[in-house]
């Protein structure tokens, strides 16, 4: 039986046990058909070709353990999703929302009872099954996610919080999509949280689509923090439409090596993409971020603003990419990388890329990569801090900006409890 086979066979008795629809079996055997032909995806300074970040095919339905999340200390929401590995544990204050006729649901649900927004939605828009070998592998072996979808005029004031625990208890691939989907003149906000269980050595395939629509507003934050031992392909694409706007703000906790792949599309004319991130690299970890804004409409504002911090024996590599497209007049492109480095074993690079393809508009860019400013150092320790608090403080102040252009003070909050729990796990490593 070769490898093909093999496949094939395991994702017809696959989509079998799950029920799911023929039209979506018929889309993953397109992509595992597609394969062959394609290749990674290829970032400016990003070295990940030899990972193993290519799923291995094994598609297969899991349980997992709910006593495992026992181990988290999850924090309670007004309104609250929780999976554990491929499966939804808890939901809470859901029906409120369902009351405006938001639909909120796990992905063979939405599968099942909304197949119709999802063929329609599903990698249509802002972005295609065949992009890369990694997006068809996604397809042809995703088994989980979230699906969620805002009507027209619906403006949700309370934000919704998902917890997605990757079960690495056992040797299996996480392939997870959300979709998330803003009608005209909606408004919404959404904290994702990922965070693995287990040590065992897995690969992530993760992505996120968010269409927003005309006048439609999505802030997106995200808390990532997945295990040592997962290597992870995080994917998560904005495509806007006229006068739509995406917040995202998102903080690389992550322990195991990770490509980080951020794209906004500014179809419409006016649309808007405020774009932060904030990573830490600790250990022998390798990060690779790759930001990308595309202005195609016209009087649209793309800016992004990524600082990190390396130490120990880690990497971390920013690309930030603002693409003004022809006839996109007024447009602005604007973005800020800066890397601190607390090691002179580190490795940082910081990548601003410009590429202006129209006149009437506006662009910039700022980059650096440093060193923690001795002085500052000095003077913390001077006054009887231990060189570990000092360190903390230091890079707290060099998060700082970025925090505080994050609009949600819940979000800024969760992100500096993780970041120190971060940094004190990094600094052990030392």
């Amino acid at each position: 039986m070769t490898v093909e086979t093999k496949d094939y066979l395991e994702i017809k008795e696959y989509a079998q046990k799950v029920g799911e629809p023929d039209w979506f079996t018929a889309l993953r055997l397109k992509a595992l058909e597609a394969l062959p032909q394609l290749t990674l995806p290829s970032f400016e300074k990003i070295k990940y070709q030899r990972w193993p970040i290519q799923l291995k095919g094994a598609l297969k339905q899991r349980h997992s353990k709910p006593e495992l999340l026992q181990q988290l200390s999850l924090k309670d929401a007004a309104h609250l999703v929780v999976q554990l590995g491929q499966e939804t544990v808890t939901t809470k204050g859901l029906d409120l929302f369902e009351e405006q006729g938001v639909i909120i649901c796990d992905w063979q649900t939405a599968l099942r009872e909304h197949p119709a927004l999802v063929k329609k939605y599903f990698m249509k828009k802002a972005i295609k099954v065949d992009e890369d070998l990694l997006t068809a592998q996604h397809v042809a072996y995703l088994t989980s996610g979230l699906f969620v979808y805002i009507p027209k005029n619906t403006v949700l004031k309370d934000p919704l919080t998902s917890y997605f625990v990757q079960d690495a208890t056992e040797k299996q691939d996480y392939v997870h999509h959300v979709i998330i989907v803003a009608e005209e003149n909606s408004e919404f906000s959404y904290l994702e949280n990922l965070t693995t269980l287990g040590q065992t050595e897995t690969t992530a395939n993760i992505i996120v689509e968010v269409i927003a629509g005309t006048n439609s507003h999505v802030k997106f934050a995200s808390v990532d923090r997945l295990g040592r031992n997962t290597t992870t392909y995080l994917n998560r694409r904005g495509h806007l439409g006229t006068n739509a706007k995406i917040d995202w703000s998102m903080g690389m906790m992550n322990d195991g090596n990770i490509v980080g792949d951020f794209d906004s599309d500014l179809v419409g004319d006016g649309s808007h993409s405020e774009v932060k991130v904030v990573a830490i690299s600790t250990g022998n970890q390798v990060q690779g971020i790759d930001t990308r804004v595309t202005n195609s409409g016209k009087h649209t504002i793309g800016h992004i603003l990524q600082h990190g911090v390396i130490l120990s024996r880690s990497t971390l590599t920013f690309n930030g990419i603002g693409h003004i497209i022809k006839g996109a007049k007024g447009a602005d492109a604007q973005q800020e990388s800066r890397v601190l480095m607390l090691s002179t074993k580190a490795k940082g690079d910081a990548n601003p890329i410009l590429l202006i393809d129209d006149n009437d508009v506006t662009a910039g860019h700022a980059a650096s990569v440093g060193r923690v400013n001795q002085e500052q150092l000095y003077y913390l320790m001077s006054r009887g801090l231990p060189k570990k608090i000092a360190e903390r403080l230091v890079i707290r102040g060099f998060l700082g900006p970025v925090l505080a252009e994050i609009p949600s003070q819940l979000i800024r909050e969760q992100l500096k409890v993780t970041i120190e729990r971060k940094l004190v796990d990094g600094q052990k490593d030392e």
